[in-house]
């Protein structure tokens, strides 16, 4: 059911003269099996969640319309296999207290899920909204598996507010060594914060109740006013967030916080450690230390920079504009020696490739970076929103190429080798690379939410739109000094 029905019925309730706001009326409460489901094709919109009859909540003053743009079939293939897989490859038993849990990738051959991932989650709770409103999924699914979600969330381990990176999907609990993630934390608030503004009510409130525990503060070196990198049990904090990276978030989420906020000069200091630099027809801009585009694009997926400045003039779309025109140069600069490389193949970032999952990058960047042929298709992708005119045209080329197909969209990545006269010194991988090509088994989730979100906010600005709505992204934008530039 879409929303727009969900609210006609608000409606309908409000002139039969029951007091609708709050009200939960059980329509069946059958449950699904307490083992926990092992294989995707076992995992639908029909066995996911207790069914109830709640009605939405609006959280805007001024109704938003869903009006998305038209875009080529494979472009809105692409987005709706990708919001497969956060429907499917998830904990769906609602007797378990993984509920909801997303696995950080699955083997689209096999169907053999990883472990967890925070961030999975995170995506995947921002993507239910596109799910309803281009009828991929009813309201009330998307209503109960976020709402249980969040029930899932507030009864898993945490430190100091933050979760675990990785944790088992069975039961929430870590995994193995992993770390205490604020980068993946920020990602699942981020995502959950989509959510909790386009159900409102109930939702909402879990959502901020989870933000607020957060202690921002704790994780922040005031010594260095950065914040730490990581943190494990085990071996205390280690390395800092120093640079322009994917942590732009991170300086908005902490500005916001009622009881833990970290203030701007975090982000000052974050701006006056980072290098200006350009390649081919790109403007300058602010650069990352490996080079990977996903740098430029995670904090994207949920604020939208377009027409906000800092109080330097420092537009951070435009730099991600330029980033994509940067990385789209550098991949023709590189095609001589990589048969992957092309007019309408490019966009290296973090992905798996033959000898392992590895930080692709492109030029320029502040360090060393590594290129060996591979390129993961949500690279490019995940700049749509920044330059259509370059990623739809790679995105029909992707669907023209076999091998990289799956049931869960682009596989995560591949590699063609090295062109028959490419320049000596072409560095390829240790593994050597079959005469078709080399094609990730696996989708992972942090790529697909890249390409759900980002796909969807150029077509219909829909993520957006709600996060930017809620309270915590607009005082995080006045903490940090951003001024609405339209």
């Amino acid at each position: 059911m879409k929303k727009s029905l969900a609210i006609l019925l608000l409606i309908l309730f409000s002139l039969a003269g029951v007091a609708c706001e709050g009200v939960t009326t059980t329509v069946t409460t059958a449950t699904q099996s307490s083992t926990t489901t092992t294989t995707t094709s076992e995992m639908t919109s029909s066995d996911t969640t207790i069914f109830q009859t709640t009605l939405p909540t609006t959280t805007t003053e001024t109704p938003y319309v869903y009006d998305p743009l038209a875009v080529p079939d494979y472009v809105l293939d692409e987005e709706h296999l990708s919001f497969k897989f956060f429907w499917e490859v998830v904990n769906g038993d609602t007797d378990s207290p993984g509920y909801g849990l997303i696995t950080d990738r699955v083997n689209v051959d096999t169907l053999a899920k990883a472990d967890a991932s925070i961030a999975s989650v995170g995506f995947g709770l921002a993507a239910i909204p596109a799910g309803i409103e281009n009828d991929w999924i009813g309201y009330q699914e998307g209503y109960d598996r976020v709402l249980y979600t969040l029930e899932t969330l507030e009864g898993m381990q945490r430190t100091h507010g933050f979760f675990y990176h990785f944790v088992y999907m069975t039961n929430g609990w870590r995994s193995g060594y992993s770390e205490v993630s604020i980068i993946d934390t920020a990602i699942l608030i981020c995502g959950a914060i989509v959510a909790g503004e386009y159900f409102g009510g109930e939702i909402r409130d879990k959502v901020d109740a989870i933000y607020q525990a957060i202690e921002w503060d704790w994780y922040y070196d005031t010594s260095r006013n950065m914040f730490y990198m990581g943190y494990s049990p085990e071996s205390g904090f280690g390395g800092h967030w120093d640079m322009a990276n994917e942590q732009l978030m991170l300086y908005f989420l902490a500005a916001a916080s009622d009881n833990h906020a970290v203030g701007k000069v975090a982000y000052d200091v974050m701006k006056a450690n980072s290098q200006i630099k350009s390649f081919g027809t790109s403007e300058p801009f602010y650069v990352s230390y490996p080079g990977p585009l996903f740098i430029y694009q995670y904090s994207h997926a949920f604020y939208e920079f377009r027409n906000y400045d800092d109080a330097q003039g420092v537009n951070w779309f435009d730099n991600s504009v330029n980033a994509s025109i940067a990385a789209y140069d550098y991949a023709q600069y590189m095609s001589v020696r990589y048969k992957t490389l092309n007019q309408t193949s490019w966009g290296m970032t973090a992905s798996d490739g033959p000898d392992g999952y590895r930080a692709y990058g492109n030029l320029p960047a502040v360090g060393i970076i590594y290129v060996d042929g591979t390129l993961a298709p949500s690279g490019s992708i995940g700049s749509i929103a920044f330059v259509p005119d370059l990623v739809i045209p790679t995105m029909a080329y992707f669907s023209t190429v076999d091998f990289l197909q799956s049931r869960y969209g682009f596989r995560d990545s591949f590699n063609l080798g090295e062109e028959e006269f490419a320049p000596e010194g072409t560095i390829m991988p240790q593994t050597p690379i079959p005469p078709d090509g080399w094609f990730s088994t696996d989708v992972i989730g942090i790529d697909k939410g890249v390409t759900v979100l980002m796909i969807e906010n150029y077509r219909s600005g829909l993520i957006w739109h709600y996060f930017m709505q809620s309270d915590i992204a607009k005082q995080g934008m006045d903490e940090l000094g951003f001024v609405k530039t339209d």
